[in-house]
């Protein structure tokens, strides 16, 4: 079966079962992608991978470790630094901004004062969606943008979920974001397809929906 017309169908069954609903949910529900995996050891396979979405969903709360303001982006100085000794205050950061991007030249000093708490919480600045050369708003812009664009997937388990989109966008816009990570996911798993047990969609708060893929 085309794989579009796959992921259009359970679009429209997904829909269909949210019209079908009593109460209208009041928010704009989050389209989750599901890939439950198959004789994956994710203890010795689990990887890391990010993939940029043909249509961007959301605009994710994102500060910049610079030596100066920006007028693009809110900044921690490389002066304030100091400030975030206790932990506590870099906790606050964590819940305050999804993402993180630096100057390149400052991630040693990053690091060294805010590592021990973004490092295992996976915001660390990183080279993949994060680090800038200098600090040139059109750099700077370009860089955002591909971080609201760009979704993480982190494989610690045999079962990937993933926000791809949001119930307002059109199905082929929520298509084209599905597949471009389905297909990148196969693209990096050892067996591809093979490990694969199958793939579903959902909206925030429905049931899963599974995609013949």
């Amino acid at each position: 079966m085309d794989e579009e017309k796959s992921v259009h169908d359970a679009l429209k069954k997904l829909r269909d079962e949210e019209q079908q609903r009593k109460e209208q949910r009041k928010f704009d529900q989050t389209l989750d992608l599901i890939v439950n995996l198959k004789e994956f050891d994710v203890r010795r396979q689990a990887f890391t991978i990010f993939v940029s979405l043909p249509k961007q969903f959301k605009e994710k709360r994102i500060a910049a470790f610079f030596e100066k303001d920006s007028q693009v982006v809110t900044v921690i100085k490389k002066d304030n630094f100091g400030a975030y000794k206790d932990k506590k205050e870099i906790k606050k950061l964590l819940k305050s901004y999804d993402n993180f991007i630096a100057n390149a030249k400052l991630m040693p000093a990053i690091a060294t004062s805010f590592g021990r708490v973004l490092g295992p919480a996976g915001k660390m600045p990183n080279p993949q969606m994060g680090i800038v050369p200098q600090e040139d708003e059109e750099i700077v812009k370009s860089v955002l943008k591909r971080v609201n664009s760009t979704v993480k997937i982190a494989v610690k388990e045999p079962s990937i979920k993933v926000g791809v989109g949001k119930m307002s966008l059109k199905d082929d816009e929520l298509t084209e974001n599905i597949l471009t990570v389905y297909h990148k996911i196969i693209e990096t798993l050892p067996r591809g397809k093979d490990n694969v047990r199958n793939v579903k969609i959902k909206f925030t708060m429905s049931k899963p929906i599974a995609i013949a893929l």
